[in-house]
Order: C-alpha cells, then sequence, then structure tokens
C-alpha cells in the first residue's frame, strides 16, 4: 500500500533525538520536543514522496544527503533555542534532566 509522506519529517523525528543529546539546558518533555519538531518543519519546505511502508526507511538512509542534514539540523538548533528561551508550560513541569 502507498503512502504519502512528509520527506522532512522523516529527517526530523530522525535527528532530533541525536541534536538533544547534545543540550543540557533545554527541557526535554514530550510537549517541549514537539514544538522543536514543529517548529523546524514550519521552518522548512515540505518535500513530499510517495512510497510503500517498508520501503521509507530505505529510501531515507539511501536519500540523506550533507545539505539536507545541515539545513535540518539548522532548523532543528535553531527551534531548541527558541523553545529553550519561551517553553510553552510552567516551569515546575520541566524535566531539563530527562
Amino acid at each position: 500500500m502507498h503512502k504519502l509522506k512528509n520527506y522532512n519529517e522523516e529527517i526530523v523525528e530522525h535527528l532530533t533525538p541525536k541534536i538533544l543529546m547534545e543540550y543540557d539546558n533545554i527541557c526535554k518533555c514530550d510537549k517541549c520536543i514537539l514544538d522543536v519538531k514543529a517548529i523546524a518543519l514550519n521552518s522548512m519546505p515540505p518535500k513530499y514522496i510517495v512510497t510503500n511502508k517498508g520501503e521509507l526507511f530505505t529510501k531515507l538512509n539511501a536519500e540523506f544527503n550533507n545539505q539536507q542534514i545541515i539545513d535540518t539540523t539548522r532548523a532543528i538548533t535553531q527551534a531548541i533555542e527558541l523553545v529553550r528561551e519561551k517553553p510553552q508550560h510552567d516551569f515546575k513541569f520541566c524535566k531539563k534532566d530527562r
């Protein structure tokens, strides 16, 4: 069965946890992580692909290129800075050491 996917969403999903590991001073609760992903994706143009369910990860690994990784890393890093400066929840819910 074919599916329509935003390729950039898959790259953001893949890279965000790795990039967040580099940051100690940001809340890593589910809300903040989703905010980072949403902000990053909203700053990038969508790139839709049609794929079979099992083909997606093979396609992702084969098509990652340096410029896409650099652009996506920049978008995620900028999103992390925004969320760190203005988290969208009370600080008592922050889990910075998570």
